[in-house]
């Protein structure tokens, strides 16, 4: 940590102290700020000021600061302007970090999510603030999440804090050695109650949807779907699901095609008025390591399960089930 100093001009003058701090470190968010002017990390020549002490041409504002708030705000620096990190950790070691997304959260920027929001913003604000992330040594790994789930549906995510750890993971879930179970909620009453689904799911980016056939079709890819009806309850259905495959908004397309969209999804079913619900009912909510070859630094993980403490569409439409 260096002292910057910077030098009010005529343009700045007049402006408050919280205010042109915010223009000249924009990185730096605005509690963390006010700390700092408490703690006189931040002051105004050579002593300590309020946050709106007006600034006058020629004044002298030495900052004790990070460098890294000092950079251009870009994507890959977000997590700077967390200033409280926000997760549900459903499990922590030296190597992955797995936590319980909610319904809303993007995981990255470019889903469109605003900048410093995202899941992978407070993951690495949350691990930087920790001090087992320093972004700015040589040969520092980014913590990187593993797998993705849409910004509408929530479950656990893995997070790598280690290049091995990110190796090893993207792997096994290429091999398929990773067991997801989603629970969702469907409209009617799946037939036979368990069963396997499978297709042919065909990708239009365009309109960030999928179409399943029975039949192979150009560009479509196969998808397979198990699940098990838990309970019926009021024609809803809460499902078990495990995804063979791993295709885009798969869960959501198949059941939908089966005849039993999910509840809250208004892109592949219809939005049912009697149920206020903001986001379709699925959620990731356990994954179980299942290593059928060598995991490296990761071979400790093999055969351990987890699981999201609850589930709410499951405690309000299925009331006295745990999960």
């Amino acid at each position: 940590m260096d002292l910057k100093e910077l030098t009010i001009g005529k343009n700045d003058a007049n402006q408050r102290l919280d205010r042109y701090l915010a223009k000249a470190v924009p990185l730096l968010p605005a509690s963390l700020c006010q700390k700092y002017i408490r703690l006189k990390r931040i002051k105004l020549n050579g002593k300590r000021a309020e946050r709106d002490t007006r600034l006058q041409e020629g004044d002298v504002l030495s900052l004790y600061i990070n460098d890294e708030f000092f950079d251009v705000p870009k994507e890959e620096n977000a997590y700077l302007t967390v200033a409280s990190p926000k997760l549900d950790i459903v499990y922590e070691d030296a190597h992955i970090l797995l936590v319980d997304k909610k319904p809303g959260q993007a995981v990255h920027p470019h889903d469109g999510a605003e900048y410093g929001r995202t899941l992978i913003d407070h993951i690495q604000a949350y691990l930087y603030a920790k001090k087992e992330w320093r972004p700015r040594d040589e040969a520092s790994f980014t913590p990187a999440l593993c797998n993705r789930i849409d910004r509408n549906t929530g479950g656990i995510v893995i997070a790598a804090k280690t290049a091995e750890a990110l190796r090893v993971m993207n792997q096994k879930i290429k091999d398929r050695e990773i067991d997801k179970r989603y629970l969702c909620i469907v409209h009617g009453t799946p037939r036979p109650l368990s069963g396997t689904l499978s297709g042919y799911i065909f990708k239009d980016a365009k309109q960030n949807r999928v179409y399943v056939t029975d039949q192979p079709q150009p560009g479509s890819k196969t998808a397979v779907t198990k699940y098990e009806t838990l309970q019926t309850k009021n024609g809803l259905s809460l499902v078990e699901c495990e995804l063979i495959t791993g295709r885009t908004h798969q869960i959501r397309a198949m059941m939908a095609h089966n005849g039993t969209p999910l509840l809250g999804d208004g892109k592949y079913g219809k939005l049912d008025k009697r149920y206020d619900r903001k986001y379709q009912a699925l959620y990731s909510y356990k994954l179980t390591f299942r290593f059928t070859t060598d995991a490296g630094a990761l071979d400790y993980l093999n055969g351990k399960s987890f699981h999201v403490r609850d589930v709410d569409f499951v405690s309000e439409y299925f009331p006295g089930r745990g999960i």
